[in-house]
Formats: structure tokens, sequence, C-alpha cells
């Protein structure tokens, strides 16, 4: 049974602020809490229904948790953030993050705000092999629920860091830097080299007016059709192919 003290945790962390105060996040579904009792991260508490306990008591017991609660699913309905509550939630320490500004291909995203967006681009850029995302500070949260959920794990492979974007690039000038553009030299015939930084701006406004002397090649998915544009994490995922097809021979 779940004390008010544990769901007044639970509840306080859909808040950015208490996440980052108590260097907590939630996890929610069998399939990113399984993912999470095999990785590095820690786990400070776990909330699971009976059958899910029973299936997964001997990975719970060959790992350090601080608390086990078992509850029903009217309880865990109760804390969960999703739409129907899935058999277990999580309560996760932050790790502490280790940039490798040296990685091959690093994706910039500014101002990526919408969670949704910001999951699915950290997903993408698992399935491509990106190890590094550095956002702009006012990016959506990564341990925001819905950015944990839409991420499907894939959160706990992508090392991440909310930097100001103008100092990275200037600083790492000697790096390539690929800008994503409604207009600019098409994916499909860009001469990409290693290494290099990814630039995807906000899902409205594109990429800041201050980042622009910093982007050395400006590139554009082609357009066939009458769509105004592409949301950030299909354009993230387009490029990506171009650009992992281009650099395949150095990969």
């Amino acid at each position: 049974m779940i004390s008010n003290a544990q769901q007044k945790l639970i509840q306080s962390l859909t808040q950015k602020k208490y996440r980052k105060k108590n260097k907590l996040f939630l996890a929610e579904g069998v399939k990113i809490v399984n993912e999470i009792l095999f990785s590095a991260y820690k786990i400070h508490s776990i909330f699971g229904v009976a059958d899910w306990l029973a299936d997964n008591s001997g990975k719970l017991h060959n790992t350090h948790i601080q608390e086990i609660v078992e509850v029903d699913e009217k309880e865990l309905k109760k804390i969960s953030n999703l739409r129907t509550a899935n058999k277990v939630l999580a309560v996760v320490h932050m790790p502490e993050q280790d940039i490798n500004l040296n990685s091959n291909l690093i994706i910039m995203l500014d101002s990526i705000r919408d969670p949704g967006n910001m999951g699915t681009i950290i997903r993408i850029a698992d399935w491509y092999g990106i190890d590094t995302i550095i956002c702009s500070e006012d990016c959506a949260d990564i341990y925001n629920p819905k950015v944990i959920q839409a991420s499907m794990g894939s959160f706990l492979r992508i090392q991440h860091a909310y930097e100001n974007l103008q100092e990275i690039l200037s600083s790492n000038s000697d790096r390539n830097s690929y800008g994503a553009f409604l207009e600019g030299e098409s994916v499909h015939t860009c001469n990409f080299q290693k290494p290099a930084f990814l630039l995807i701006g906000n899902e409205s406004s594109g990429i800041d007016d201050n980042l622009l002397p910093f982007v050395k090649q400006k590139i554009s998915i082609p357009k066939f059709g009458e769509a105004e544009s592409l949301n950030a994490s299909v354009a993230t995922a387009i490029i990506l192919d171009n650009m992992r097809r281009k650099m395949k021979v150095e990969s």
C-alpha cells in the first residue's frame, strides 16, 4: 500500500523544480522499468502490481532499491501519468552526465519545447547510434515523464547536457556544423563530414538568429508536396539517415 508521503513525492516529480531538487525522476511501464533494472541507473523505489513484482522478484532482489511497494491497480492509476497505468512505476536517481564532445556526431537542439518531440528525437538518436545530445537551456526537460515515455528507454543510452549553444559552437569551431533550414543544400547531395554537430531548431521558429554565424553549412530536406513543414523529430530522422549513409565509410 502506498503511503501519503510516497504519493506526495511521486506527484511532486511531475514538476521540473522538484525533480531538480530531489535529483529523482519517474519512469513507468514494463518495458522502460525492465530496461532501467538492467542499466547503470540507480532506482530509489518501485511501485508495482502483485503479478509484476512476482514475475520480477529475482531482478528486484539483485538490485539495490530503497523501497519496493506492492500496489493494486486502483492505487497505480492514482499515481500514474499514463492514460492507462502499466503495472509498474519507478522513482529513479538522476545520474551524473559525462558529455563526450569528441563524439563524431553530436545533436544540438535549439528550443525544442515539446516533450513528445524531445523523447522521439532521443529515440531516433539511439537508433542511429548517436550517444550525445546538447540542448539549449530552454529545451524540454529530458526527465519530464512525457519525454521519458516517448523515448521508450533510449534515454538510458544518451548522454545529455543543457548548455549555451553559442558558447559550445564558438569553442568547438574546428568541428563541422550543419543546421536544418527550410532552404539550404539538399541532404541528398550534401557531402557530410565528421566530426560534426547537427543543429535542429524550434518546432515553429527554427534555429535562433544568434546561432546562424556558427552554422557552417545550411541543409534542407527536399520538398515534393505541399506540406508547410516537418516536425522536428521527423526532420531529425531524415537528416540522420542521410548523414549516416554519407559517413558510413568512416563509421
